[in-house]
C-alpha cells in the first residue's frame, strides 16, 4: 500500500482527530461512572478484597469496560459522520463489526463483574467465540505464523480460523490476567497498540494503523481516571475488550501485510502472552494445580510483595502509592523490550532472537523475585532441574 504525501497528511490529521475523540469519550464515560458510583456501587464495586488476587483497599467500581466500549461506539459514530478523505470507504462499519464481534468476550466479563457467578471456562468460550466471529465478519484470521511446515496447514481455512480463534482468546486472557494493579493492563495495552500501529503505519496500512489508534485513545481515556489512584477498574469485560482489540489489530496487521512476520507481532505483544503461558505452566506442571485456580505468584503480584512493599514500607494510608509503582517497575523492563522488537524485528531470525530475550528476562526476574537471588539458568525457571547452590563457608 502506497500513499502520497497530502494522503499521509490527511491519515495522520484524521486518526489525530479519531484519538482524541476515543480519548476524551472514554475519560467523560469512565468519570460519570466513578460520579453515579452510589447509584450501581450495589452491583459495580469490588467488594471483595481478601482473595489471592486483590489488593486494593477499598470498594472500587470493576465496570471501566463500560467506558472503552463507549469510546469505541463514539468513534464509530464520527467515523460514520465526518467527510469521508478518500483512503477507506465505510471503515466505521469494520469498527461495528469489530465490536460486535468482541460482545460474547466483552458480556461474559461485564457479568462477572457485576454477578461474581460466571465460571472461568464460559468467560474462556466467550474470548474464543469472539475470535471465531471476528473471523466470520471482519475476515480476520491468520494467513501463518513464518514456521516452516506450519504454515502448509494454513491453507486449510479451518485450521486457520480454529488457530486465530485460540489466539485471540489467549491474548483476550493474557490482558485479563495482568489486569492487578493500577494502570498496569491499560498501559501495557498502550505500549503493545503504539507498537502495532507504528508497524502498521510503517507499511502504509492506514485503516490497521487507525484501529491502533482507536484503542490507545480509549485506554488513555480510562486511564486518565484509573492512574494512579484507581478510582475505577478494567473489570474483566474492559479486560477482555482491550485484549480482543489488541489480538484483532495484531491478526490484521499480519493478514493484510505479506511482508511484516508474526514472530515481530508476538514479540510486541511478549509480556502479557509470557505472563499467561508460563503461569497455566508453572500451576499445571510445577505445581500440580487447576490452571484456572487463582494464586498470588503472577510476576506482577511478586513485583509488588518482594519488590515494591520492600522498596516502599507504608502505614497503609496511601497503599495506591504501592500499587501504582508495581506499574512502573513492570513497565520499565517490558516497554523497552517491546519498542527493541517494533524497530529491530523486522526479520524472523531477530523477531525470534528478540522474543527469546524476553523469556529469558521474564524468567530471570521472576526467579529472583521468588528465590530472591539471581539465577540465569532458565531450566530452574521452567521446574526442569533443582537450582545448583554453593555452600558458604
Amino acid at each position: 500500500m502506497f500513499f502520497s504525501h497530502r494522503d499521509l497528511i490527511a491519515a495522520s490529521s484524521d486518526m489525530a482527530a479519531m484519538a482524541m475523540v476515543a480519548l476524551i469519550a472514554s475519560f467523560i464515560a469512565s468519570m460519570l461512572i466513578v460520579c453515579t458510583e452510589r447509584w450501581h456501587q450495589a452491583l459495580s464495586l469490588d467488594q471483595e478484597m481478601s482473595g489471592a488476587q486483590k489488593f486494593h483497599k477499598k470498594p472500587v467500581p470493576r465496570i471501566g469496560g463500560l467506558a472503552l466500549l463507549a469510546g469505541i461506539l463514539v468513534v464509530i459514530a464520527y467515523a460514520e459522520w465526518r467527510p469521508s478523505n478518500g483512503h477507506v470507504s465505510g471503515e466505521w462499519k469494520v469498527y461495528l463489526l469489530l465490536v460486535l464481534a468482541a460482545m460474547p468476550a466483552f458480556i461474559s466479563g461485564l457479568l462477572e463483574d457485576l454477578t461474581k457467578g460466571i465460571s472461568v471456562r464460559c468467560r474462556l468460550l466467550g474470548t474464543f467465540a469472539s475470535g471465531l466471529i471476528a473471523c466470520w465478519l471482519v475476515g480476520a484470521s491468520l494467513p501463518r505464523l513464518d514456521i516452516w511446515g506450519i504454515d502448509l496447514l494454513f491453507g486449510l481455512t479451518p485450521v486457520a480460523v480454529l488457530a486465530t480463534a485460540f489466539a485471540v482468546a489467549g491474548v483476550s486472557n493474557s490482558i485479563n490476567i495482568i489486569d492487578g494493579f493500577n494502570g498496569l493492563a491499560g498501559i501495557t495495552g498502550v505500549i503493545i497498540l503504539t507498537g502495532l500501529g507504528f508497524i502498521a503505519g510503517q507499511a502504509g496500512d492506514v485503516f490497521v494503523a487507525k484501529l491502533a489508534i482507536v484503542g490507545i485513545g480509549v485506554t488513555i481515556g480510562f486511564l486518565l481516571v484509573n492512574y494512579p489512584t484507581g478510582r475505577i477498574f478494567l473489570g474483566d469485560g474492559g479486560a477482555y475488550l482491550l485484549g480482543f482489540w489488541i489480538a484483532e489489530v495484531a491478526v490484521l496487521t499480519i493478514a493484510r501485510n505479506p511482508s511484516i512476520n508474526a514472530w515481530q507481532i508476538l514479540a510486541v505483544c511478549a509480556y502479557p502472552v509470557i505472563e499467561v503461558i508460563y503461569s497455566i505452566y508453572r500451576k499445571k506442571v510445577i505445581r500440580k494445580m487447576n490452571p484456572g485456580v487463582p494464586d498470588r505468584l503472577h510476576f506482577h503480584m511478586l513485583v509488588y510483595r518482594r519488590f515494591i512493599c520492600q522498596l516502599l514500607p507504608g502505614d497503609g494510608r496511601r497503599s495506591w502509592v504501592r500499587n501504582a509503582m508495581v506499574t512502573c517497575a513492570v513497565v520499565s523492563w517490558t516497554a523497552p523490550l517491546t519498542f527493541i522488537a517494533v524497530y529491530y524485528g523486522d526479520t524472523i531470525l531477530r523477531a525470534m532472537g528478540i522474543l527469546a530475550i524476553q523469556l529469558f528476562a521474564y524468567l530471570a526476574f521472576y526467579v529472583r523475585l521468588v528465590r530472591g537471588h539471581w539465577c540465569f539458568n532458565p531450566a530452574v525457571g521452567f521446574g526442569l532441574l533443582p537450582e545448583r547452590r554453593t555452600k558458604s563457608h
